[in-house]
């Protein structure tokens, strides 16, 4: 089995680069790494359309295994990005981070700001492309726990791949440790690491 190392690269290189290894001679099985579920999803898709066995196994919340099997029908042709199929869904966000650093949004008054950032989460589930990441940290980390008004719609992100993280020294520091609702912990390098290599970021 040929393994493909997809961590990284945007779509729709993962299908495609797929796609290649498949129409190889003598191949019968690949497994791709990606680290995205929305790269899960697209070749998942790539693989039912040809009729071909699909698995996966979620490593992390950033590292996903996907196996693609022939299982006996025959290999693809055609490995180009104009051959992706059409529904393949490429976010062009794939590249934005959004980094929450508070609960409340902008100056002036709190109750307003709180209206405020519940409208910003929501209006996030809305973008054509969703975010690649949001991290949350200092007082927004309460937004990511039990109670806010915004655990639905972060839900609702999550469902599209965007990728929630909230830093545990804040929730420890809150004390919210045990009541994180959504998305996962991480801590103050992979905020940083995140943000350093995207091409856009939105800080609140």
């Amino acid at each position: 089995m040929e393994i493909i190392d997809m961590l990284g690269k945007p779509c729709p290189i993962p299908v495609i680069e797929a796609k290649k290894a498949l129409a190889r001679p003598g191949a019968d099985s690949i497994l791709v790494k990606v680290d995205n579920f929305v790269a899960v999803q697209n070749l998942e898709k790539m693989a039912k359309g040809y009729g071909y066995g699909f698995t996966y196994a979620e490593k992390s919340p950033d590292a996903f295994d996907v196996s693609v099997s022939l299982d006996g029908k025959a290999p693809p042709v055609q490995a180009t990005a104009a051959d992706v199929p059409q529904d393949i869904q490429c976010a062009p966000g794939e590249g934005l981070v959004v980094a929450i650093g508070r609960n409340t949004m902008g100056e002036g008054a709190e109750e307003l700001g709180k209206i405020l950032i519940k409208g910003f989460v929501y209006s996030l589930t809305e973008l054509p492309a969703p975010p690649a990441y949001v991290f949350f940290f200092n007082s927004g980390a309460y937004l990511t726990t039990e109670g806010a008004n915004t655990i639905d719609d972060l839900k609702k992100l999550e469902e599209k791949g965007t990728k929630i993280f909230t830093c545990g020294t804040c929730l420890n520091y809150y004390n919210l440790q045990e009541k994180l609702a959504v998305g996962a912990v991480t801590n103050m390098f992979g905020i940083t690491e995140k943000l350093a290599a995207a091409a856009n970021v939105i800080n609140i």
